[in-house]
């Protein structure tokens, strides 16, 4: 069970990057997981006091698409004349960033339609509380790719060849693996060179080189698009660091 003090510091940064970013009329993409799901929240508050209007939204997963069918927010696909030209602003949450904004996702499962909405935005915002703050990508949080299930073991050895060590995400009540929205599995992946974890790891050029992997369809690396990062901090405060 998630801690209080957790649950207030995601809270508070879900509610401050709406209330500071959220505009009436904006086509707002809406993350997932545990933290993002507080600012689809403040999102469908806002829109029934009435005090945010004409929001198209994306939801980036089936979870997210049930909280805005219950919170009355209209939502669509990034295909419909609504989102064709893409999304104003994306809010998504992430299991680590570093002092460079760079970040690890894909806890959720969601990686690829997250990454999908957060390149496919003019502006981009990610809520954490301090815990995710990391000074090295991967040390703590494994690296999520996505893979298609017929690849896994070749990706596999690709991966244990440049150092990595690879789990397979098993599913929780469910037997076997984590199986993706679209169909995919997941490997978990932490890097280990010259015997120390996710030491010399570079995050942005590591987005790229997973991708070239032969059954790879998207990794958990987000280097490329950079946030602005609200961070809950356990005083109550709200910090803002800015776009790099």
């Amino acid at each position: 069970m998630e801690h209080d003090s957790i649950k207030l510091m995601k809270e508070a940064a879900g509610k401050a990057a709406v209330d500071n970013m959220v505009k009436s009329g904006m086509k707002l993409g809406l993350g997932t997981g545990s933290t993002a799901i507080h600012a689809v929240r403040r999102v469908g508050e806002l829109i029934t006091q009435g005090a945010l209007r004409d929001i198209c939204a994306f939801a980036t997963s089936f979870q997210t698409e049930i909280e805005c069918e219950k919170l009355n927010i209209p939502y669509f696909s990034l295909n419909s004349k609504e989102l064709s030209s893409g999304l104003d602003l994306t809010i998504d949450g992430a299991d680590e960033v570093d002092p460079h904004n760079c970040l690890i996702k894909g806890g959720g499962g969601a990686l690829l339609i997250e990454k999908i909405a957060a390149y496919a935005s003019s502006e981009y915002v990610i809520t954490v509380d301090e815990s995710k703050l990391t000074q090295q990508l991967g040390t703590g949080f494994p690296v999520p790719i996505e893979v298609i299930p017929a690849a896994r073991m070749q990706v596999t050895r690709v991966l244990e060849k440049i150092g990595a060590n690879v789990i397979l995400r098993e599913a929780i009540k469910k037997a076997g693996p984590v199986i993706t929205e679209h169909g995919n599995i997941i490997l978990d992946v932490r890097f280990v060179l010259n015997g120390s974890q996710s030491e010399h790891i570079n995050p942005s050029l590591m987005e790229t080189e997973l991708n070239q992997i032969p059954g790879v369809v998207e990794n958990g690396f987000f280097c490329v698009k950079k946030p602005s990062v609200y961070i809950a901090r356990s005083d109550g405060t709200v910090e803002t660091r800015p776009a790099s």
